[in-house]
C-alpha cells in the first residue's frame, strides 16, 4: 500500500469518530444548523466504504476500478434517495465535498514533519473526493431523469383513458399533442380493452388535440389500422372546421374512415350501427331529466 493511502487508511480506522464529528460539523455549518439525522447515518456508511476501498485497492486512485464499487454503490443510493426527495444536485455534492476539510486536517497531523508528503497526500485525497462528488451529481441527474420519465408515463396513462360508452362501444378522448410514444400507448391500451370487453367499435375523439398535421394524421391512421386488425371498427370524432381544412390542405387521405364533428354524433352513429334507436320519452324536458325510453 502506498504511503499516502496507508495514512488515509490509518486516519479512517484509528480516528474514525473524530473525522465523522468534524464532517458532520461541516455539514451542519453549511446547512444552516438544520437537523442532520439522515446525514449522520450516511456519513458513517460513506467512511466505511472509503476505508474498504483503500484497503482493497491499496491506493486512493482509479475511482472507477472494482475495489471502489462499495463507495460507488453507497453514493448511488444516497443520490437516488435525495433525487426522489426533491433535493438539489448541489446539496448532494456539498455532502461529499464537506469531507475534504476533516481529511485534510487529519493528513496534516499525520504528515506534520513531512510537508512534501502532506501536499502529495492532500492532492490525492482531494482528487478522490472530487471524483466522488462528480459521481453523485451524475447519478443524481440520472435518477431525476428516471423520476421525470416515470411521471411522464403516468401522466400519459392518465391523459389517454379508454372509456366504455356503451355495450360494445369504447372511446379514447385525446388531449394534447399526439406523438409516436403516445400513439403506441394508446394503441396498446385500446387494443387490450377491445380484447377484454369484446367491443366492436372504438371512437377516437380528437377534440382536445390542438392541431393536426401529417404526422398526427399518420398516427391516427396507424391506430385505426390496428383496431381493424383486431376485428373492430373505428370512428374519429372532433373534426372541427379548422381541422377539416388542415386535412384537406395537407392532402391527407382519410377515405374509408368514418369521421364525425362531435363525440355525441359519433356515439349516436355507434348506437345506430349496434341496432339501438334512441327516442325521447313523453314528458322528458330539454335536459333529459325524464325517463328514457325507446332503446331497442
Amino acid at each position: 500500500m502506498k504511503q499516502n493511502s496507508a495514512a488515509v487508511e490509518a486516519l479512517l480506522s484509528q480516528h474514525r469518530d473524530q473525522v465523522l464529528a468534524e464532517w458532520q460539523a461541516e455539514l451542519t455549518a453549511g446547512g444552516g444548523n438544520r437537523a442532520l439525522a439522515s446525514e449522520v447515518r450516511e456519513t458513517g456508511e460513506v467512511l466505511t466504504a472509503i476505508l474498504a476501498g483503500v484497503r482493497a485497492s491499496g491506493n486512493t486512485e482509479n475511482f472507477e476500478d472494482t475495489p471502489w464499487t462499495p463507495v460507488r454503490d453507497v453514493l448511488e443510493r444516497l443520490s437516488a434517495s435525495r433525487a426522489a426527495q426533491g433535493s438539489a444536485a448541489a446539496d448532494t455534492s456539498r455532502f461529499v465535498l464537506a469531507l475534504k476539510k476533516p481529511l485534510f486536517a487529519g493528513l496534516q497531523r499525520s504528515f506534520k514533519d513531512n510537508p512534501a508528503a502532506m501536499v502529495e497526500a492532500t492532492w490525492e485525497i482531494s482528487t478522490l473526493i472530487d471524483h466522488m462528488a462528480q459521481f453523485t451529481v451524475t447519478t443524481y441527474q440520472r435518477s431525476r431523469e428516471e423520476v421525470i420519465s416515470r411521471q411522464q408515463m403516468e401522466l400519459l396513462e392518465l391523459s389517454t383513458p379508454v372509456v366504455k360508452l356503451w355495450d360494445g362501444v369504447l372511446a379514447v378522448p385525446m388531449i394534447g399533442t399526439l406523438d409516436s410514444g403516445r400513439t403506441q400507448l394508446v394503441m396498446e391500451t385500446l387494443l387490450q380493452r377491445i380484447v377484454e370487453t369484446g367491443s366492436g367499435l372504438a371512437i377516437i375523439d380528437i377534440t382536445g388535440v390542438p392541431t393536426v398535421d401529417t404526422l398526427v394524421a399518420q398516427h391516427l391512421l396507424k391506430t385505426v389500422t390496428a383496431i381493424r386488425l383486431m376485428g373492430a371498427d373505428a370512428i374519429i370524432s372532433g373534426i372541427r372546421p379548422q381541422i377539416a381544412q388542415t386535412i384537406v390542405h395537407l392532402g391527407i387521405d382519410l377515405e374509408g374512415i368514418t369521421t364525425k364533428a362531435t363525440l355525441a354524433d359519433a356515439l349516436k352513429l355507434a348506437m345506430k350501427r349496434a341496432g339501438f334507436v334512441v327516442t325521447r320519452a313523453k314528458g322528458a324536458d330539454a335536459f333529459g331529466t325524464g325517463s328514457v325510453g325507446g332503446l331497442a
